[in-house]
């Protein structure tokens, strides 16, 4: 009942939740803001909430669809910006984040701006408005300016606190005393249509108690300049642009101003012109300023083709463990697949629920947990063969309900170290790689319930029907399989000599460490701060060509790579938007056409925030294991465990030093699911060693740690299989952007496998010293000990 309630209920969400796809699949930018303290307002949890929601009002106004905005920590702002490609477009959308400020105007700046371009009057929202014809001249009316245009700012600009000389709606240059007031003494501006009086639109724009005062100051000094002089004018002036510069009105009386804490621009506006100039007063008034510390920009097409990829590596790679599954456990593996569809399913079905964000590397956590849902069943099966021959007349139901049990523990282990690691990407990483951890959380969970329940209920069932009973070979658990036969027949002693095993892993260890010192690492942008930039070419260009022809071009450090395809990515500093340009030209002019696909820019803070919680997460995600392990384990093998984890992870790292490939945020996700990989096979062959242990007292610790290693093997091949078929086709057919995240896995996976029997089972050996028997008596030396042996499960006839 709950295996069916559980399939129903997400079939239900399936059909009537979608997931929310990620800017990396489908298309748009991302910018990480982070807000700045001043001399008056501390940048704190508070003072980001009410900036996001400045933000928020702002973007929804724009016209962005479906836009997203939330805060992360105490001074960060996410802003995912679907649709937009150009990451100029994106900053116009954001760029007006300046707090906003008043000022008086001083006069004109030059002999070529005397006559008065006032566009619009301010005067006390009890008096009547007074209309500005030339407000339709055919000039700008400061509402319609963007900020970011050449021009834009003219002259030194030092902040508010000093003069300034600033371009009007008109273009003419107005010198400008420094602020009289901030955004932080307007209560709200708004958009008004009168339609008594004739006027048509308007802005009202409300002050605090505390801004009134400076208000009618500020007017009142203007006030006493006489009609038609530019000084007789305000500029209310947001990211360095004055978006509108009214005319005090003749009514106004000198020194007194406008009092009563309101005031109106009036002006021939249209409704989009009044509201968008009510929308920059509002939203210029920050409580505090931010500044852009993240980038990222991914076109549609990179998006869609990854889409693609990775649902054609999911569909093979899947195809193929399904069908190796059957080929070896044949009914039960029919079954296993069928659960293996529902572990898909139930996994969809979390991820809308939750409303979780599936990106890039999250699809292929999503993928990659299919091995791990194989794994668990894998596990199963195999100690019910196990069961199976043990008792010559033991029905296949018996031994599947025996398989569970003692499967349970090594199963819940290694799925628990696997949701530490990704516990520890939700919360020390961000942006994918945290999406990433969120999807390997869930489809661990989901591999459990679907290998535990789902499983479970269908082998059981099948076990029980007489036509299985009759022909128990059907069942697939009825043998002992070819490599544990193979096993029985040789009888290798693996352990005899442990220290051979970690000398070699040792010379691994070093081979692959050198690279670290004789190539270093190549450290994304994520981590370095700076930009990087992919192109689509027209024609195939050589990357020491384009290198060439962008130092020609003023960027010597420009680091270029081919991404496959005829692509290139170009990785420097941190460039200016011009600067961005001239790149972009420069590649285009070399390949003879070239279209952006991505575009990311991390400032060099970030990139150092990154690279230290990069590390911490590594070495928490280190100190956890070990802790859980001993937890679980005899302090030895819970620090072998871990020892052949920082083996496997060095050789990692080595290897992709070696190939010069970049060490990103993808990279650490990779790197933390292969600890959590290492963990599970050294857990698997341990939890077998703990029940010898337990079985045979008195036998020498080597000669168990043997047998465990032999009686694990067959699940370390399937499972191995399994997890191969998967990550062979997302290297293959997932993708330049999940190419090296396979890459990484199935270098991991290789190692982890060996340095679970090769390097932590001797190593455990070594520790332990003198070996001791069964029950925690006195030590005894191996060599006094009795020989006894003991044999490898199973049953030639099985």
């Amino acid at each position: 009942m709950v295996a069916l309630a559980t399939v129903a209920l997400s079939v239900f969400i399936t059909l009537t939740t979608p997931v929310r796809l990620g800017l990396d699949l489908r298309g748009g930018t991302q910018i990480v803001l982070e807000t700045r303290s001043t001399s008056t307002t501390k940048a704190d949890g508070a003072a980001t909430d009410r900036t996001v929601e400045v933000l928020r009002g702002r973007i929804d106004a724009l016209g962005v669809a479906e836009p997203t905005i939330n805060r992360s920590g105490d001074n960060r702002i996410i802003v995912e910006l679907p649709g937009v490609q150009d990451p100029k477009e994106a900053a116009e959308v954001l760029g007006r984040t300046a707090q906003l400020t008043f000022h008086k105007v001083l006069g004109p700046a030059g002999p070529d701006t005397e006559k008065d371009t006032g566009k619009g009057s301010a005067e006390n929202g009890t008096k009547g408005s007074t209309k500005d014809d030339s407000a339709k001249d055919g000039s700008d009316d400061g509402s319609k300016e963007k900020p970011g245009k050449d021009g834009a700012k003219d002259g030194a600009n030092d902040g508010p606190d000093k003069e300034r000389v600033l371009k009007d709606e008109s273009g003419d240059r107005l010198r400008l005393a420094p602020a009289s007031l901030t955004g932080n003494d307007v209560k709200g501006a708004d958009a008004r249509l009168d339609q008594q009086r004739g006027s048509g639109w308007h802005v009202t724009v409300d002050f605090k108690k505390g801004g009134s005062s400076g208000w009618a100051k500020l007017t009142g000094e203007a006030a006493c300049r006489p009609p038609g002089d530019p000084a007789r004018r305000v500029a209310i002036v947001l990211d360095d642009k004055i978006i509108s510069s009214p005319q005090i009105d003749p009514s106004v009386a000198c020194r007194t101003g406008i009092t009563g804490g309101s005031t109106e621009i009036t002006g021939r506006f249209s409704d989009a012109e009044a509201r968008e100039l009510s929308l920059l007063i509002n939203g210029g008034a920050l409580p505090v300023p931010v500044e852009t510390v993240e980038q990222r920009t991914v076109g549609p097409t990179l998006g869609a083709e990854a889409i693609e990829a990775s649902a054609w590596a999911a569909v093979i790679g899947t195809g193929l463990t399904a069908l190796f599954v059957l080929v070896v456990y044949r009914l039960m593996g029919a079954l296993a697949v069928v659960a293996l569809g529902c572990y898909g399913l139930l996994s969809y079905a979390a991820l809308a629920a939750l409303g979780a964000t599936l990106t890039l590397p999250g699809l292929a956590g999503f993928v990659l947990a299919i091995g791990m849902a194989v794994d668990a069943n894998v596990l199963v099966f195999e100690r019910a063969r196990e069961e199976y021959a043990k008792q010559q007349r033991a029905s296949a139901r018996v031994s599947l309900v025996a398989g569970f049990r003692n499967a349970l523990s090594a199963i819940a282990d290694s799925n628990i170290t696997t949701l530490i690691a990704a516990g520890l990407l939700f919360f020390l990483a961000s942006g994918p790689v945290r999406g990433f951890g969120v999807t390997l959380g869930i489809g661990v969970l989901a591999s459990m319930v679907s290998a535990l329940v789902i499983t479970r209920v269908l082998a059981e069932y099948a076990a029980a029907r007489r036509f299985v009973r009759r022909r128990p070979h059907i069942s697939g658990i009825a043998g002992i399989g070819v490599v544990r036969e193979r096993l029985l027949r040789r009888d290798p002693q693996l352990m005899r000599r442990p220290r051979r095993w970690l000398a070699g892993s040792l010379v691994a260890l070093v081979l692959a460490g050198s690279g670290l010192f004789v190539r270093g690492l190549d450290f994304g942008v994520e981590f370095t701060g700076g930009r990087l930039i992919e192109y689509t070419t027209t024609e195939s260009v050589d990357p020491e060509k384009a290198r060439a022809a962008l130092a020609d071009a003023g960027f010597p450090r420009a680091v270029v790579q081919s991404s496959g395809d005829g692509g290139l990515t170009v990785r420097t500093d941190r460039l200016t938007d011009s600067e961005e340009t001239k790149v972009t030209r420069t590649v285009d002019d070399v390949a003879g056409g070239a279209e952006k696909l991505r575009d990311e820019v991390v400032g060099p803070s970030l990139g150092e925030e990154l690279r230290r919680g990069a590390l911490i997460a590594l070495g928490v995600a280190l100190g956890t294991q070990l802790l859980y392990l001993a937890a679980r384990f005899r302090w030895v093998l819970g620090t072998a465990a871990v020892v052949a984890m920082i083996h496997d992870v060095i050789i990692l790292v080595g290897v992709f030093a070696w190939l010069g490939k970049p060490i990103d945020g993808v990279f650490l996700a990779a790197l933390l699911t292969v600890i959590g990989y290492s963990v599970n096979d050294s857990i698997v062959v341990f939890d077998r060693v703990r029940e010898l242990v337990g079985r045979h007292r008195g036998t020498p610790l080597p000669q168990l740690a043997n047998q465990a290693i032999l009686q694990t093997v067959p699940r370390t091949v399937n499972t191995g299989l399994g997890a191969v078929f998967i990550l062979a086709a997302l290297a293959l057919l997932g993708g330049d952007s999940l190419t090296d995240f396979a890459l990484a896995l199935l270098i991991g996976l290789l190692v982890g496998t060996y340095s679970s029997v090769f390097t932590a089972t001797p190593l455990a050996l070594e520790l332990d010293g003198r070996q001791r028997p069964a029950g925690g008596g006195g030590t005894v030396p191996a060599r006094r000990r009795p020989a006894a042996r003991v044999p490898v499960t199973g049953d030639r006839r099985g």
